[in-house]
C-alpha cells in the first residue's frame, strides 16, 4: 500500500525571506528508495503527472514545487527581489533535512537539471543518482539572443509572451504540442515578479554552465534526450563523451518535454537506470559487510 500525503508545505527563513515550499510523498514502504522529482522554471511538480503511477509503484515519491512556483510562496510582506540556482537548490534540501531523507535518486528535467546538478555539489552524499531529462547544458547562439532581448523587454511587455515565444522556439514541431500547451499553461500560474526573478537567472548563465559541468561528481548519471531536441540534444553529446560516469539515452519522435512527448519510453529508461544503480549498491553491501 503507497501511503499519500495529502500535499504540505515547509515554511522555514532562507535569511533572505519567508518561504513556503510545497511538496507531496508517495510513501511504499521503509524498505524502498526514494526519488525526488525536480521540474522545470514556469512549471510546477504536477508536469511528473505521466510519471508518478509507474514510479510509485517502485520507489517512495518526492515531488517538490520550487519557489514561486506550484503551491510555493512567498510570504507576503517578506518577499525577496533575487535570488540564485544556489538558493533554489538548497530549498529543495531543506525538505530532505525536515522529511528526514538521507539520500535519494533524482530526475529533473529542463532547467531543473541545473539545479539537480548543483545538488550534486552542494550535498552529493544526499544523491544516489541522476536522471537529467531534456538537460541544459548550454545555450546556442538563437537562445542566448532571445534571452538578452527578453532582459531588454521583460519589463514592459507581459511575461507570458516572452515564455511563449520560448515555448515555440524549444518545441516547434506538431508533436511538441502537448508539452507546449502544458508549459504555457502552468506559466500562467506564475506573476510577472516571480517570472522576471527567474529570468534574472538567465544572465552569463554559459558561463555558470560551463563551470558546472566542468566539474563531475562521482554520481551515476543518465541523460535522456530528445532527438527532436535541437537545442540542447548537441550540447549534451559532447558533454557526456567527457564524462566518467555519465550516459545518454536518445528517444525517437521526441522533443525538449521527454517525459511528456514519450511517457512510456521514458519511465522504462530512466526506472530501469534507477533500478540498476539500486542493484549496485545493494551488491556493494553484500560485498562489505559491517
Amino acid at each position: 500500500m503507497v501511503i499519500v500525503s495529502p500535499g504540505t508545505s515547509l515554511l522555514y527563513n532562507t535569511g533572505g525571506g519567508i518561504l513556503v515550499i510545497h511538496y507531496k510523498t508517495y510513501i511504499r514502504g521503509e524498505e524502498c528508495e526514494w526519488v525526488t522529482f525536480v521540474h522545470g522554471a514556469g512549471g510546477s511538480s504536477s508536469i511528473w503527472y505521466k510519471q508518478l503511477k509507474a514510479y510509485k509503484e517502485n520507489f517512495n515519491v518526492l515531488l517538490v514545487d520550487m519557489r514561486g512556483h506550484g503551491k510555493s510562496k512567498n510570504i507576503p510582506g517578506k518577499l525577496f527581489k533575487t535570488y540564485t540556482f544556489d538558493d533554489v537548490s538548497r530549498d529543495i534540501i531543506e525538505v530532505l533535512d525536515h522529511l528526514k531523507i538521507i539520500s535519494t535518486h533524482f530526475v529533473g528535467i529542463s532547467l531543473g537539471t541545473i539545479i539537480v546538478q548543483i545538488i550534486s555539489e552542494q550535498a552529493p552524499e544526499r544523491m544516489r543518482s541522476m536522471v537529467l531529462a531534456g538537460a541544459v547544458t548550454h545555450m546556442n547562439v538563437r537562445s542566448r539572443v532571445l534571452i538578452t532581448l527578453g532582459n531588454m523587454v521583460k519589463h514592459f511587455i507581459p511575461y507570458m509572451w516572452l515564455y511563449r515565444l520560448f515555448a515555440w522556439v524549444i518545441m516547434p514541431s506538431k508533436r511538441h504540442k502537448e508539452s507546449r500547451s502544458l508549459f504555457i499553461r502552468e506559466a500562467k500560474k506564475l506573476c510577472q515578479k516571480e517570472f522576471k526573478r527567474w529570468f534574472k537567472l538567465t544572465k552569463g548563465i554559459n558561463r555558470f554552465l560551463g563551470t558546472l559541468f566542468d566539474k563531475e561528481p562521482p554520481i551515476p548519471t543518465l541523460f535522456i534526450m530528445g532527438d527532436e531536441d535541437h537545442m540542447f540534444l548537441p550540447f549534451v553529446q559532447m558533454r557526456v563523451k567527457k564524462r566518467q560516469f555519465a550516459q545518454l539515452s536518445l528517444v525517437a519522435d521526441c522533443g525538449h518535454v521527454v517525459n511528456v512527448d514519450q511517457p512510456e519510453e521514458f519511465n522504462r529508461i530512466s526506472i530501469g537506470f534507477i533500478q540498476k544503480q539500486s542493484t549496485i549498491t545493494q551488491g556493494m553491501y553484500a560485498l562489505n559487510p559491517a
